[in-house]
């Protein structure tokens, strides 16, 4: 196992480039099920999830070529498998995202549930909901969804009782390649929802209100489609992430690769702070602020406030001068940070789902602590940037999941950051 050793309060400057967004990437690998010709891919973020998925895609019968180290030539008319099996899928929740495809393509598979959860604690229970809704016969059955359409899916309208982005992904794949028309209400708009929707309509599917909340496809009767070659769009998550690096070190940086309107409450909320905001077509400068100020901020879905940006802005709050408030509105278990934060001098105190943090700027000391997940993660590597002396950071294959050359984009812009073993 590895672990991080960062050597705090070093002046950062310089640039960043954003690499592909992992969670476009997962969905739109997915919906490679649905085509009937090999499909270039370029952009993809060469990051531990992604190259799970295409594991899981390979064992199912596909092929793959790296034709660089982010981009890929992919073939799925050879899929043979409709298993996905437990011992990949419980590694990576975004797995599920097979289940629409395969099932819409082959009229039956058996997914395992992710990492063996039970059903009512999950908002997988949402698309298998919709499948039913489409025909789907659904069984569980020794931790596997067995899920069959023996004449294909039907066409029909679905209303999300929440907005759930995997289940959107899942539902839009499925109803690509069913009979008949698919209403989908109170679908999921992030970025990642759009980008998928986008390149299947290039694929030629007839799919319309792409970034709205009511999506309508006109399936193919089981028809594969003829995708394009695409990119993946930049990775917001990312981006917000070295914004916060910036920000907690209260200097100047520059991200590049980057679409500033998917950042658009992150960017109000740093502007709250006092942070100044440089933008052009690709790129985002975040200028210091002259006293860093606290900030409420609540979760929501696209377009608000993404809770993968939760857990970096409450490590920043840590430098605000006063009072910040954080209520997590989406997800449980979202705070598992904040043990990891207060062993580091954090003055943070949780009551349901709200986080009060009140100020400490530069009292922050290195220590050990442990990543928990990956937007927790991150939030730890931010903290450990401004706190004086050495931090160690356990359990980094969370990071890996998610970020591309942490270390090497960290140190282009002077932090001192090293990777050992256990």
């Amino acid at each position: 196992m590895k672990y991080l050793k960062i050597i705090g309060q070093q002046p950062l400057q310089g640039e960043v480039k954003i690499s592909g967004a992992k969670n476009a990437a997962l969905p739109l690998l997915a919906s490679t099920i649905l085509a009937k010709n090999s499909v270039n891919i370029d952009n993809l973020p060469n990051v531990v999830d992604i190259n799970t998925l295409l594991k899981l895609l390979e064992m199912l019968g596909s092929s793959f070529e790296k034709t660089s180290n982010n981009s890929i030539c992919i073939n799925t008319s050879n899929i043979h498998e409709t298993k996905a099996t437990y011992d990949i899928v419980k590694t990576m929740r975004a797995s599920i995202l097979v289940l629409g495809p395969l099932l819409s393509r082959f009229g039956h598979c058996e997914v395992s549930l992710p990492g063996g959860c039970a059903i009512g604690q999950r908002p997988v229970d949402l698309h298998l909901k919709a499948l039913e809704q489409m025909g789907a016969i659904i069984e569980i059955k020794a931790g596997y969804i067995i899920a069959t359409a023996p004449n294909g899916l039907k066409g029909a309208t679905i209303v999300f009782d929440k907005i759930t982005v995997t289940g959107t992904e899942n539902i839009v794949m499925a109803a690509a390649l069913a009979h008949g028309t698919t209403k989908i209400i109170n679908a999921a708009k992030e970025p990642e929802v759009v980008q998928l929707c986008e390149v299947l309509k290039e694929a030629g599917l007839d799919i319309k209100g792409i970034g709205t909340n009511e999506i309508e496809i006109v399936g193919t009767a089981q028809k594969l489609l003829e995708f394009k070659d695409f990119s993946i769009i930049p990775d917001r998550i990312e981006a917000g992430t070295y914004l916060c690096a910036g920000a907690i070190c209260n200097t100047k940086l520059k991200i590049t690769n980057v679409v500033a309107s998917h950042l658009d409450a992150v960017l109000s909320k740093f502007e709250e702070m006092g942070f100044s905001i440089q933008k052009d077509a690709n790129t985002i400068t975040i200028l210091p602020a002259q006293k860093i100020k606290p900030f409420k901020l609540t979760t929501t879905e696209y377009p608000g406030f993404p809770t993968d940006m939760q857990a970096q802005f409450m490590a920043l709050a840590t430098q605000a001068h006063g009072v910040s408030i954080v209520d997590e509105n989406l997800f449980e278990n979202r705070y598992m940070h904040v043990n990891e934060l207060l062993r580091m001098g954090a003055d943070i105190t949780l009551k349901g789902h709200t986080a009060t943090i009140t100020g400490t700027p530069n009292e922050l000391t290195g220590t050990d602590v442990m990543a928990t997940d990956l937007r927790a993660s991150s939030a730890l590597v931010l903290a450990a940037l401004v706190a004086k002396g050495e931090t160690n950071i356990h359990r980094i294959y969370h990071l890996d999941r998610g970020y591309e050359k942490l270390e090497e984009k960290l140190e282009g812009i002077g932090a001192n950051v090293a990777r050992f073993d256990e």
